[in-house]
């Protein structure tokens, strides 16, 4: 079971949410919170494994939460969940901690896959905003390594991946692209991220930005 705590200073918007998530069977929201200070005192309180994150709350917003959260609970899983997609909030929140950025016209169901996700530490970046954050992201957040070199080691469909990946699609768009099943594809990102010595999609995204170049598009 996938333990929740959900932080939003909306109140209606949390009443909403939790009757669409309480429909899954396998996540369970054990907390809510108006604003970033909460949420530190409950993530101390409940150690939730997901904490889906708002950043424009009163007395203390979801990037300072997050950071803190982060600092203190290093395993629990911080997803930013907001209407709002300004550089500064996106690139704050990641830096700060946070496995992903969406938004919240995401669909219900999607949200909930997004969760189980999350849980099992991969990060997760909403198509719409993926290449302002690709752009705004400093170079340290990931190693650059020289690209043909590390090419050399996938095969095709492995680099085909990559390109959908920097172009933040999800398991289900690549599949459906490349003709593959998304278990084929898991297993890919899986080899990835081992070959690039990653955490996670959203580190692969970072690093197809910062290391593309014209002959990596034409392979």
């Amino acid at each position: 079971m996938i333990r929740l705590l959900l932080v939003d200073d909306l109140v209606i918007f949390r009443q909403g949410l939790a009757a669409l998530i309480n429909l899954e069977p396998d996540i369970e929201i054990v907390g809510e919170a108006g604003n970033g200070e909460e949420a530190i005192l409950l993530a101390e309180t409940l150690r939730p494994d997901v904490i889906l994150m708002d950043v424009r709350m009163p007395i203390c917003n979801g990037v300072e939460a997050t950071k803190v959260i982060h600092q203190r609970f290093p395993w629990i899983r911080i997803m930013v969940l907001t209407t709002f997609d300004e550089d500064e909030y996106i690139c704050q929140s990641l830096q700060n901690g946070a496995l992903g950025y969406i938004l919240k016209s995401t669909p219900s169901q999607q949200l909930a896959t997004t969760i189980r996700s999350l849980d099992r530490g991969f990060g997760q970046l909403d198509p719409a905003i993926a290449l302002k954050v690709f752009a705004r992201i400093p170079e340290r957040a990931v190693t650059p390594s020289p690209t043909l070199a590390i090419l050399e080691h996938f095969n095709h469909s492995e680099i085909e991946i990559l390109k959908q990946i920097g172009k933040g699609k999800s398991n289900r768009e690549i599949a459906k692209d490349l003709h593959l099943t998304e278990g084929t594809v898991k297993n890919y990102v899986t080899n990835i991220l081992t070959c690039l010595n990653l955490r996670d999609r959203l580190q692969i995204a970072l690093w197809v930005s910062q290391n593309i170049t014209d002959s990596f598009t034409q392979i």
